[in-house]
Protein backbone atom coordinates (compact mmCIF):
# COMPACT_ATOMS: atom_id res chain seq x y z
CA UNK A 1 0.00 0.00 0.00
CA UNK A 2 1.43 3.38 -1.02
CA UNK A 3 1.41 6.49 1.13
CA UNK A 4 -2.00 8.20 1.06
CA UNK A 5 -0.74 11.78 1.13
CA UNK A 6 -4.14 13.44 0.94
CA UNK A 7 -5.52 11.55 3.92
CA UNK A 8 -2.27 11.95 5.82
CA UNK A 9 -2.47 15.71 5.47
CA UNK A 10 -6.06 15.74 6.72
CA UNK A 11 -5.15 13.55 9.68
CA UNK A 12 -2.16 15.71 10.62
CA UNK A 13 -4.29 18.87 10.53
CA UNK A 14 -6.89 17.14 12.71
CA UNK A 15 -4.20 15.92 15.11
CA UNK A 16 -2.67 19.38 15.53
CA UNK A 17 -6.09 20.97 15.98
CA UNK A 18 -6.93 18.41 18.65
CA UNK A 19 -3.59 18.80 20.42
CA UNK A 20 -3.95 22.57 20.58
CA UNK A 21 -7.46 22.22 22.00
CA UNK A 22 -6.23 19.73 24.59
CA UNK A 23 -3.49 22.11 25.67
CA UNK A 24 -6.07 24.72 26.49
CA UNK A 25 -5.18 28.00 28.09
CA UNK A 26 -3.24 26.46 30.98
CA UNK A 27 -1.16 24.13 28.82
CA UNK A 28 -0.38 26.92 26.40
CA UNK A 29 0.70 29.16 29.28
CA UNK A 30 2.91 26.39 30.64
CA UNK A 31 4.78 26.12 27.34
CA UNK A 32 5.07 29.90 27.10
CA UNK A 33 6.58 30.00 30.59
CA UNK A 34 8.98 27.13 29.84
CA UNK A 35 10.08 28.97 26.73
CA UNK A 36 11.33 31.79 28.93
CA UNK A 37 14.33 29.73 30.05
CA UNK A 38 16.26 31.16 27.07
CA UNK A 39 16.57 34.75 25.89
CA UNK A 40 17.29 34.42 22.16
CA UNK A 41 16.21 37.91 21.12
CA UNK A 42 19.81 39.07 20.75
CA UNK A 43 20.43 36.53 18.01
CA UNK A 44 17.59 38.04 16.00
CA UNK A 45 18.66 41.62 16.63
CA UNK A 46 22.14 40.78 15.33
CA UNK A 47 20.76 39.35 12.08
CA UNK A 48 20.67 35.70 13.07
CA UNK A 49 17.91 33.20 12.45
CA UNK A 50 16.11 31.01 14.99
CA UNK A 51 14.81 27.63 13.87
CA UNK A 52 11.98 25.95 15.78
CA UNK A 53 10.30 22.55 15.21
CA UNK A 54 6.78 21.87 14.04
CA UNK A 55 6.49 18.35 15.46
CA UNK A 56 4.03 17.40 18.20
CA UNK A 57 3.10 20.55 20.12
CA UNK A 58 2.92 18.72 23.46
CA UNK A 59 6.54 17.67 23.00
CA UNK A 60 8.14 20.79 21.57
CA UNK A 61 5.71 23.65 22.21
CA UNK A 62 8.08 25.30 24.68
CA UNK A 63 10.75 25.49 21.97
CA UNK A 64 8.34 27.25 19.63
CA UNK A 65 7.35 29.54 22.50
CA UNK A 66 11.01 30.49 23.06
CA UNK A 67 11.20 31.73 19.47
CA UNK A 68 7.91 33.62 19.81
CA UNK A 69 9.32 35.43 22.85
CA UNK A 70 12.54 36.20 20.99
CA UNK A 71 10.68 37.64 18.02
CA UNK A 72 8.44 39.80 20.19
CA UNK A 73 11.34 40.90 22.42
CA UNK A 74 13.60 41.75 19.49
CA UNK A 75 12.04 45.16 19.00
CA UNK A 76 11.43 44.48 15.31
CA UNK A 77 8.31 45.78 13.64
CA UNK A 78 8.29 42.89 11.18
CA UNK A 79 8.80 39.14 11.64
CA UNK A 80 9.28 36.95 8.57
CA UNK A 81 8.76 33.23 9.08
CA UNK A 82 10.50 31.16 6.40
CA UNK A 83 8.64 27.89 6.56
CA UNK A 84 8.82 24.36 5.32
CA UNK A 85 6.32 23.49 2.60
CA UNK A 86 5.48 19.79 2.78
CA UNK A 87 4.97 17.59 -0.28
CA UNK A 88 1.37 16.57 0.30
CA UNK A 89 0.70 15.62 -3.30
CA UNK A 90 2.39 12.94 -5.37
CA UNK A 91 3.38 15.58 -7.95
CA UNK A 92 5.05 17.78 -5.33
CA UNK A 93 6.98 14.77 -4.05
CA UNK A 94 7.99 13.85 -7.60
CA UNK A 95 9.28 17.38 -8.09
CA UNK A 96 11.31 17.25 -4.91
CA UNK A 97 12.84 13.90 -5.83
CA UNK A 98 13.61 15.02 -9.37
CA UNK A 99 15.44 18.11 -8.15
CA UNK A 100 17.40 16.08 -5.58
CA UNK A 101 18.49 13.87 -8.47
CA UNK A 102 19.80 16.83 -10.43
CA UNK A 103 16.68 17.91 -12.30
CA UNK A 104 15.82 21.53 -13.06
CA UNK A 105 13.52 23.18 -10.49
CA UNK A 106 12.11 25.38 -13.25
CA UNK A 107 10.57 22.29 -14.87
CA UNK A 108 7.97 22.20 -12.09
CA UNK A 109 5.07 24.58 -11.41
CA UNK A 110 5.83 24.61 -7.66
CA UNK A 111 9.21 26.33 -8.10
CA UNK A 112 9.09 29.61 -6.20
CA UNK A 113 7.91 31.18 -2.96
CA UNK A 114 4.37 31.12 -1.61
CA UNK A 115 2.86 32.86 1.40
CA UNK A 116 0.68 35.54 2.91
CA UNK A 117 -0.19 38.32 0.52
CA UNK A 118 1.20 36.57 -2.56
CA UNK A 119 -1.40 36.02 -5.25
CA UNK A 120 -1.04 33.35 -7.88
CA UNK A 121 -1.99 29.79 -8.75
CA UNK A 122 0.26 28.18 -6.13
CA UNK A 123 -1.47 28.29 -2.74
CA UNK A 124 -0.43 24.94 -1.23
CA UNK A 125 0.85 26.76 1.85
CA UNK A 126 -2.70 27.45 2.98
CA UNK A 127 -3.29 23.80 3.91
CA UNK A 128 0.15 23.09 5.35
CA UNK A 129 0.47 22.36 9.07
CA UNK A 130 4.03 23.64 9.52
CA UNK A 131 3.09 26.94 11.20
CA UNK A 132 -0.07 25.90 13.03
CA UNK A 133 1.69 25.73 16.39
CA UNK A 134 3.71 28.87 15.71
CA UNK A 135 0.47 30.79 15.10
CA UNK A 136 -1.06 29.22 18.21
CA UNK A 137 1.70 30.46 20.53
CA UNK A 138 2.18 33.76 18.70
CA UNK A 139 -1.49 34.67 19.08
CA UNK A 140 -1.57 33.48 22.69
CA UNK A 141 1.46 35.52 23.67
CA UNK A 142 0.24 38.62 21.84
CA UNK A 143 -3.01 38.34 23.82
CA UNK A 144 -1.17 37.69 27.08
CA UNK A 145 1.00 40.78 26.60
CA UNK A 146 -2.06 42.84 25.78
CA UNK A 147 -0.56 44.07 22.54
CA UNK A 148 -2.85 46.14 20.37
CA UNK A 149 -2.77 45.61 16.60
CA UNK A 150 -0.74 48.81 16.30
CA UNK A 151 1.90 47.53 18.74
CA UNK A 152 2.04 43.96 17.41
CA UNK A 153 4.84 43.26 14.92
CA UNK A 154 3.67 42.35 11.45
CA UNK A 155 4.09 38.59 11.00
CA UNK A 156 4.62 37.41 7.42
CA UNK A 157 4.83 33.78 6.27
CA UNK A 158 6.96 32.64 3.34
CA UNK A 159 7.16 29.10 1.92
CA UNK A 160 9.96 28.44 -0.61
CA UNK A 161 9.93 25.28 -2.69
CA UNK A 162 12.58 23.65 -4.90
CA UNK A 163 15.58 25.83 -4.09
CA UNK A 164 17.70 23.05 -5.60
CA UNK A 165 21.06 24.43 -4.48
CA UNK A 166 20.39 27.78 -6.18
CA UNK A 167 18.18 29.84 -3.85
CA UNK A 168 19.25 33.00 -5.67
CA UNK A 169 17.29 31.79 -8.73
CA UNK A 170 13.99 31.16 -6.95
CA UNK A 171 11.16 33.26 -8.39
CA UNK A 172 10.30 35.84 -5.76
CA UNK A 173 13.66 35.78 -3.98
CA UNK A 174 14.44 39.44 -4.75
CA UNK A 175 11.15 40.56 -3.25
CA UNK A 176 11.83 38.44 -0.18
CA UNK A 177 15.33 39.91 0.16
CA UNK A 178 13.79 43.37 0.15
CA UNK A 179 11.16 42.30 2.68
CA UNK A 180 13.67 41.05 5.25
CA UNK A 181 15.92 44.13 5.17
CA UNK A 182 14.06 45.61 8.13
CA UNK A 183 12.74 42.36 9.61
CA UNK A 184 13.87 39.55 11.87
CA UNK A 185 13.78 36.02 10.49
CA UNK A 186 12.66 32.82 12.15
CA UNK A 187 12.29 29.48 10.43
CA UNK A 188 10.92 26.03 11.16
CA UNK A 189 12.28 22.55 10.60
CA UNK A 190 11.97 19.01 11.79
CA UNK A 191 15.60 18.40 10.86
CA UNK A 192 15.88 14.67 11.55
CA UNK A 193 13.26 12.02 10.82
CA UNK A 194 14.25 8.54 11.80
CA UNK A 195 12.94 5.03 12.15
CA UNK A 196 11.80 1.96 10.25
CA UNK A 197 8.79 3.90 8.99
CA UNK A 198 11.14 6.47 7.44
CA UNK A 199 13.18 3.86 5.61
CA UNK A 200 15.93 3.13 8.16
CA UNK A 201 16.83 -0.54 8.41
CA UNK A 202 16.08 -2.26 11.74
CA UNK A 203 19.78 -2.57 12.58
CA UNK A 204 20.28 1.17 12.01
CA UNK A 205 17.10 2.34 13.72
CA UNK A 206 17.77 4.13 17.01
CA UNK A 207 15.17 4.50 19.72
CA UNK A 208 14.46 7.95 21.13
CA UNK A 209 16.77 7.48 24.11
CA UNK A 210 20.10 9.13 24.98
CA UNK A 211 21.92 7.28 22.19
CA UNK A 212 19.25 8.15 19.65
CA UNK A 213 19.21 11.83 20.59
CA UNK A 214 23.00 11.94 20.48
CA UNK A 215 22.88 10.58 16.96
CA UNK A 216 20.17 13.06 15.99
CA UNK A 217 22.16 15.99 17.33
CA UNK A 218 25.28 14.91 15.46
CA UNK A 219 23.35 14.74 12.18
CA UNK A 220 21.70 18.11 12.80
CA UNK A 221 25.06 19.70 13.61
CA UNK A 222 26.47 18.34 10.35
CA UNK A 223 23.68 20.13 8.54
CA UNK A 224 24.33 23.36 10.42
CA UNK A 225 27.98 23.31 9.34
CA UNK A 226 27.11 22.60 5.71
CA UNK A 227 24.53 25.36 5.60
CA UNK A 228 26.70 27.83 7.49
CA UNK A 229 29.41 27.41 4.89
CA UNK A 230 26.97 28.27 2.11
CA UNK A 231 27.09 24.85 0.46
CA UNK A 232 23.51 24.98 -0.77
CA UNK A 233 23.57 21.83 -2.86
CA UNK A 234 25.39 19.99 -0.09
CA UNK A 235 22.67 21.06 2.33
CA UNK A 236 19.97 19.96 -0.10
CA UNK A 237 21.50 16.49 -0.21
CA UNK A 238 22.16 16.45 3.55
CA UNK A 239 18.42 16.98 4.04
CA UNK A 240 17.71 14.03 1.77
CA UNK A 241 19.85 11.67 3.84
CA UNK A 242 18.85 13.15 7.22
CA UNK A 243 15.20 13.10 6.11
CA UNK A 244 15.03 16.76 7.07
CA UNK A 245 12.18 18.84 5.68
CA UNK A 246 14.28 22.02 5.82
CA UNK A 247 16.09 21.86 2.49
CA UNK A 248 14.36 24.86 0.88
CA UNK A 249 13.79 27.07 3.91
CA UNK A 250 17.37 26.60 5.10
CA UNK A 251 18.91 27.47 1.75
CA UNK A 252 16.76 30.57 1.48
CA UNK A 253 17.52 32.09 4.87
CA UNK A 254 21.25 31.37 4.51
CA UNK A 255 21.21 33.15 1.15
CA UNK A 256 19.35 36.10 2.66
CA UNK A 257 21.49 36.47 5.77
CA UNK A 258 24.89 35.37 4.48
CA UNK A 259 27.66 33.51 6.35
CA UNK A 260 26.65 32.29 9.78
CA UNK A 261 27.40 29.78 12.48
CA UNK A 262 24.82 27.85 14.47
CA UNK A 263 24.28 25.56 17.41
CA UNK A 264 21.69 23.24 18.86
CA UNK A 265 20.11 25.04 21.80
CA UNK A 266 17.81 22.21 22.87
CA UNK A 267 16.75 18.85 21.50
CA UNK A 268 13.73 16.66 22.04
CA UNK A 269 11.70 14.17 20.03
CA UNK A 270 8.15 13.57 18.91
CA UNK A 271 6.82 10.08 18.17
CA UNK A 272 4.93 10.15 14.86
CA UNK A 273 3.93 6.48 14.70
CA UNK A 274 0.32 6.94 15.79
CA UNK A 275 -0.40 9.38 12.96
CA UNK A 276 1.62 7.86 10.13
CA UNK A 277 1.39 4.08 10.55
CA UNK A 278 -1.90 3.47 8.76
CA UNK A 279 -0.90 5.65 5.82
CA UNK A 280 2.39 3.98 4.95
CA UNK A 281 3.50 0.68 3.54
CA UNK A 282 6.32 0.24 6.08
CA UNK A 283 6.37 -0.85 9.70
CA UNK A 284 5.45 1.42 12.55
CA UNK A 285 8.38 1.83 14.91
CA UNK A 286 10.53 3.48 15.93
CA UNK A 287 9.35 6.65 14.16
CA UNK A 288 10.33 10.05 15.41
CA UNK A 289 11.60 13.49 14.55
CA UNK A 290 13.63 15.95 16.54
CA UNK A 291 14.57 19.62 16.86
CA UNK A 292 15.33 22.52 17.43
CA UNK A 293 18.44 24.41 16.53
Amino acid sequence: MELDRDQLQKDIIALYTRDHAELGASGTLDHLERGRQWDLSGALRSGGVLVFPHAGVKDCGYQIAACVHAALDSGADKVVVISVLHAFTADMEAARRAVANGGKPSDWPYWGIQGTGIDGPRQEWRSDHALMSWRHFWNAEVRRRGLSPERTPQMIERYPYLAGGKPEELPGIDALAELVKDAVIVSTADPFHHGIGYGDTPENAFHHDAAGLKRAQAVIEDGIRILGAGDYWGYNQHCVTAKSDHRDAGQVFRYLRGPMTGRVVDITYSDAASCITRHHRRGSRPRWSSGRW
